[in-house]
């Protein structure tokens, strides 16, 4: 859930606050001596037009604009979370959790998810842009179950409609932040 949205720190009407559901793979890339862990986006789904024509058009990524909502209830010890979007059909990502975060653990799954600075984009067949991105270190709730109905060859092409039978290696709600994302470069 995006809150509070700024493009280049200036609020735009009505793309302030908005549900994003992405579908993502995480990469290293070794600059001079450093490894920078990153993010590649397949695809990103956002309920707002505008949003898509800009990403796609100034800076080369891959959002698709659809219907779109989302829930979050708390009841007793449970925080359970949702959100929806329809291609077709109206897909949804469903988890019940604690309703108390903590602390992510260093070197879990967790971290190497939710603790990475670099974004990356493919320009062409030999250009990518990376970008940098800061935020502080995430909370997680712990998951107590989930619900998964996505027909991913629908949304992300046939290549990914075998994740529609694939169960999880993990699923967790983190505890999102301010972020800033730094201008990039071509490499």
């Amino acid at each position: 859930m995006f809150l509070n949205t700024k493009v280049k720190g200036v609020k735009i009407p009505f793309h302030i606050n908005f549900e994003e559901v992405n579908l993502r793979f995480y990469v290293r890339y070794k600059h001079d001596r450093e490894w920078r862990r990153g993010v590649v986006f397949i695809k990103e789904i956002v309920s707002k037009p505008a949003l898509t024509l800009v990403a796609n058009a100034v800076y080369g990524e891959n959002y698709e604009t659809m219907p779109m909502s989302h829930s979050w209830t708390t009841a007793d010890d449970n925080l359970t979370v949702e959100y929806k979007w329809k291609k077709g059909r109206w897909n949804s990502l469903k988890i019940i959790t604690g309703n108390v975060s903590s602390l992510i653990k260093e070197n879990s799954e967790e971290e190497f998810i939710t603790e990475h600075y670099w974004g990356y984009t493919k320009v062409s067949d030999e250009k990518t842009s990376e970008y940098g991105v800061e935020h502080p270190r995430w909370e997680v709730y712990k998951t107590k179950d989930f619900f998964i109905d996505v027909d991913f060859g629908n949304i992300y092409g046939e290549e990914f409609d075998f994740l529609s039978s694939q169960k999880p290696e993990s699923v967790f709600l983190a505890e999102g932040s301010e972020i800033k994302v730094k201008s990039g470069r071509q490499i």
